[in-house]
């Protein structure tokens, strides 16, 4: 026998279900909200026929509108492609040294070097070019082979000792380890750190001077302000690439650290490497 029944108050017929003495009532949904769920049923079976919608094995259904999405980034990319075209084809005839003569070409350089900068060169330099240990600083005045845009341009193109360019910048600074007794290099160590700041023991920096005049001034100057056509340290200016400590300057001078920068001509092409030029050059660091 069913335990349905009409419930006294609003009339309307109970599920058979009660729980302390509280009796369910079988309330019909509203019919705005079973017709609105209907619809939505005829909509989603439609979008499934119209649009791909049920996958296969290795593709799916491709709609009877015959939509896709990657076409539709694929279009969106060829526009954006010749819009920018007329730019980077004028950057790809354009030395790179006249860029920043045109302010058109100028921005967009400026942006798009700094995209590849993002893809490429953050890994080394850091996200801020400021650089780290071993990896130049590309926002200060400090430039080993030049800061000019010429300059930027063939240290990116051609990279620092990178085996496989023949026009890679190249110097190697010898392992004075095997040249000099190991006081002698506490005393150059302390000459250098006196060309900007206090040595632990003043009494060696006159001594390393004198060692310094007969082993170092050839590339890095009798001023100790280096020569960027040898990638040849400015010893005066308190930037320092492997570390300020006088410890560690002696560590560089007797076992030194070469490090290599990877030539990136034809990874990018000619016109990237002007963007990327001209990106490093606008940081305020350039010559």
């Amino acid at each position: 026998m069913s335990d349905k029944e009409i419930d006294e108050i609003s009339g309307t017929e109970t599920t058979g279900h009660e729980w302390d003495g509280i009796k369910e009532l079988n309330t019909p949904m509203p019919r705005w909200w079973v017709i609105t769920f209907y619809i939505t049923i005829i909509w989603a079976v439609g979008y499934m026929i119209a649009y791909p919608a049920i996958p296969w094995v290795n593709s799916a259904t491709k709609g009877f509108l015959g939509y896709s999405s990657r076409a539709d980034v694929a279009t969106e990319m060829a526009a954006a492609e010749a819009v920018q075209s007329q730019y980077v084809d004028r950057i790809a005839t354009m030395p790179v040294e006249e860029i920043s003569s045109h302010p058109d070409l100028l921005q967009f350089a400026v942006a798009g070097g700094s995209a590849a900068y993002k893809v490429n060169c953050v890994q080394c330099h850091g996200s801020g070019a400021q650089g780290a240990p071993g990896y130049p600083n590309l926002n200060d005045d400090s430039w080993l082979w030049g800061g000019d845009i010429n300059a930027i341009y063939q240290t990116i193109a051609h990279g620092v000792r990178f085996d496989g360019d023949d026009d890679t910048r190249y110097s190697e600074m010898p392992a004075f380890n095997d040249i000099l007794e190991p006081e002698e290099i506490r005393q150059v160590a302390a000459y250098v750190v006196s060309l900007t700041g206090e040595p632990s023991d003043p009494s060696l920096v006159e001594p390393g001077s004198v060692i310094y005049a007969e082993n170092c001034a050839d590339c890095h100057g009798d001023d100790g302000k280096g020569d960027i056509e040898l990638g040849a340290p400015n010893l005066a200016d308190a930037i320092w690439f492997y570390g300020d400590d006088e410890n560690q300057i002696a560590t560089q001078i007797a076992n030194p650290q070469h490090g290599v920068m990877p030539a990136w001509a034809e990874r990018l092409g000619d016109t990237v490497i002007k963007q990327l030029a001209v990106f490093v050059h606008s940081l305020g660091g350039g010559q």
